[in-house]
């Protein structure tokens, strides 16, 4: 009896915090079941870009442990961020405008992997990183994430980069009306095509079932 209760207790707050609204009770209970084995310090980030789809950031961090969904107020998804290989990536830009909403997914990592993401997004080449509170339903959490410092509003997505953002936005249930703007933004072919097909591979693994 003591077993089926503890069962129910943890299905409860797993499906509270799935569901984007949990009190600080179910996280810590959550996260002491996701990481009492571990003893390394974690830290909270925010993707709202081709790091929403686990394949992806779990290919750079390969602990990345999903949270929750929630957004940012006062910041909008722009695609203007100036990459090296000529296109347009996400990027969370600041309106100050509280109406904004900024649709993401929150993903727990060890500190010790936290550079290799730094590293994969370009930390201090043409991202920065701030902290900033995200709004899960009922409460916020403390996260941090990227943000542009290279801004080209001209630049426009490859194909594959756009098709990662919706894959991790459909993977997590965001929003349908959100869902429906990322899939209206316009896209370009990757002139390279040997990096469009690299970078769909997760993508094509993850449809049908196979690993990388």
């Amino acid at each position: 009896r003591q077993s089926t209760v503890r069962t129910e207790a943890l299905r409860s707050d797993r499906c509270a915090l799935c569901g984007g609204g949990y009190s600080k009770r179910s996280l810590a209970t959550t996260g002491r079941a996701k990481f009492a084995m571990s003893s390394e310090k974690t830290v909270l980030n925010f993707a709202y870009g081709s790091n929403m789809f686990t394949p992806r950031i779990q290919q750079r961090v390969k602990s990345a442990k999903f949270v929750c969904i929630g957004w940012l107020s006062g910041h909008t998804l722009r695609w203007h961020k100036k990459s090296s290989d000529g296109s347009g990536k996400c990027d969370a830009y600041e309106t100050k405008n509280d109406t904004d909403r900024l649709w993401g997914v929150v993903f727990s990592l060890p500190l010790t992997e936290k550079p290799a993401l730094d590293e994969a997004e370009g930390l201090g080449k043409g991202y920065a990183e701030k902290s900033a509170a995200i709004n899960t339903g009922s409460e916020s959490q403390i996260a941090t994430l990227y943000y542009a410092t290279a801004i080209d509003d001209a630049r426009v997505p490859y194909d594959w980069y756009k098709a990662l953002v919706l894959a991790g936005a459909r993977e997590h249930g965001l929003p349908e009306d959100y869902i429906r703007g990322l899939e209206s933004v316009a896209s370009i072919p990757d002139p390279d095509p040997g990096r469009a097909r690299n970078n769909l591979r997760i993508l094509d693994a993850a449809t049908s079932g196979s690993r990388l």
